[in-house]
């Protein structure tokens, strides 16, 4: 099923989807669209992804298969639970904000957990967990090498478990896969995917974000 309405961002860890999401929320802060847009991110800020954050740190070890599980359950609030928001950012409810036409751009999506949980342990349990939710109607892929990606997170406090080069080598292997499975029309349902050079400027990027968004989905030109 395609969730009209609902816009994904996707990449390896330091493709530069929050910096995009944020500059998104910005540009729509500045329109008389603001009422009409949400922004999220997986995992959630609802309780299950408070629990996801703190084992991406490292904080509560878990079996592989588990931490797909984890991530499903969380998404499956994500998509499916009571519509709570806190400002423009939503924290649960995708499916119920888009229904009543709002916009919703999440940071992250199943996408990741194909990538990711494919990798650490049987490629068929996070596709058997995430075969049921819908597919958003624009997709966005942040390209980048994954000795590039790191380099940007080198300043932060901390690393989470996942952010090793040799592991996101994989992950975007799997990535490529994924796209390359989901551009067949039986598959897709419809879902445009755009491929996004993460090394170009912020403004090239922006602008390009923008300008898919408006034609996707026919927005007012501001």
């Amino acid at each position: 099923m395609l969730l009209n309405n609902f816009i994904v961002f996707e990449g390896i860890d330091g493709a530069g989807t929050s910096t995009q999401i944020q500059i998104l929320s910005d540009r729509i802060k500045k329109t008389q669209l603001n009422d009409r847009f949400f922004f999220t991110a997986e995992p959630t800020k609802a309780q299950t992804g408070q629990y996801l954050r703190k084992m991406l740190k490292g904080d509560i070890p878990v079996k592989n298969e588990t931490a797909a599980y984890l991530f499903a359950a969380d998404r499956n609030e994500h998509i499916n639970g009571k519509l709570c928001t806190e400002g423009n950012i939503l924290v649960t409810g995708i499916q119920e904000a888009c229904t009543k036409e709002c916009i919703v751009v999440s940071d992250r999506y199943f996408f990741s957990s194909l990538a990711y949980q494919s990798i650490s342990c049987n490629a068929e349990v996070p596709r058997a967990l995430n075969a049921f939710f819908p597919l958003p109607s624009l997709l966005f892929y942040f390209d980048i090498e994954p000795k590039v990606s790191l380099k940007r997170l080198g300043s932060r406090e901390y690393r989470e478990i996942y952010e090793k080069e040799d592991f996101l080598n994989q992950t975007v292997k799997e990535y490529k896969k994924i796209l390359k499975e989901y551009s067949a029309p039986e598959k897709n349902q419809g879902m445009k995917t755009v491929i996004i050079d993460a090394t170009a400027s912020k403004e090239d990027i922006s602008s390009l974000i923008w300008k898919e968004i408006k034609n996707s989905l026919n927005l007012p030109i501001l």
